[in-house]
């Protein structure tokens, strides 16, 4: 669970190279795309450019690099040759990485062409609930301090967070312990220290909380058929605080 300096390090790298395949999708303009055509450009992306491995493919027998979660889709939506992205949608990509052994997990909401403003309102505040996660990040703190945060900013905006999928440990496996929760209550839960490493991933709705899964056993959605937008960030506690292993450039003003 706790990792050393020298593993922080390596994870750092793959975090990096993560980081900069989100750089690479906010360059291109995805309406017209299907989320299988994602799917692989990331795939050769990941793959030839980085010459690293793309770690959700042959996880749990999926066949893919990412997940495409398009509007009322809470996540591990799959791509699809016949999923055409269009205007107005929002689609979260997913997205793992392994280099050197070690494994980055990040996530991002995209807002496609003209969205309508109560859309735009639910990824600002998805957005801003995973913030108010990883601020929470230090020693001695607890993982129901990151779980609160993240419920009370959904709840104080009319929105609410998903309880069935949350964050947990990585590091050579994608998947460790802790679960990190998107709801709890301050002071409760494991205390944080040094070196442990796991995601923070608030899957934000716009009604209620409750998800339903499709019949292929991966794509979940809401309930109410209402949108759903998630954000994600693999974090390393350190001496002092936080450190955002797959922060982009673009994300800077959120530290402050």
């Amino acid at each position: 669970m706790v990792k050393t300096e020298d593993e922080i390090a390596l994870m750092r790298i793959s975090g990096q190279l993560l980081a900069s395949v989100f750089e690479m999708l906010d360059g291109l303009s995805l309406e017209g795309l299907s989320t299988m055509e994602i799917n692989d450009i990331v795939e050769r992306f990941i793959t030839d450019n980085l010459d690293a491995r793309p770690a959700s493919k042959g996880q749990y027998g999926y066949k893919y690099v990412l997940n495409c979660s398009i509007n009322n889709v809470v996540c591990h939506g799959i791509p699809s040759t016949t999923e055409i992205i269009k205007n107005g949608d929002i689609i979260n990509l997913d997205i793992t990485l392994e280099k050197n052994g070690y494994i980055a997990d990040s996530s991002k909401t995209y807002m496609v062409g003209d969205v309508k403003p109560a859309a735009r309102r639910l990824v600002k505040i998805a957005q801003e609930a995973m913030w108010q996660g990883i601020k929470q990040v230090k020693p001695n703190a607890h993982l129901g301090d990151i779980g609160f945060a993240i419920s009370r900013h959904a709840k104080r905006h009319g929105y609410s967070a998903v309880r069935e999928y949350c964050g947990h440990g990585i590091g050579r496996e994608m998947h460790e312990k802790p679960d990190v929760l998107n709801f709890g209550h301050r002071g409760t839960g494991l205390k944080l220290q040094k070196g442990m490493v796991f995601t923070v991933e608030p899957m934000i709705n716009q009604g209620r909380r409750t998800v339903i899964t499709e019949d292929d056993g991966w794509t979940v959605r809401t309930a109410d058929k209402k949108l759903s937008a998630q954000f994600e960030h693999t974090v390393a506690v350190t001496e002092t605080g936080v450190e955002i292993l797959t922060l982009r450039p673009d994300e800077t003003r959120f530290l402050s």
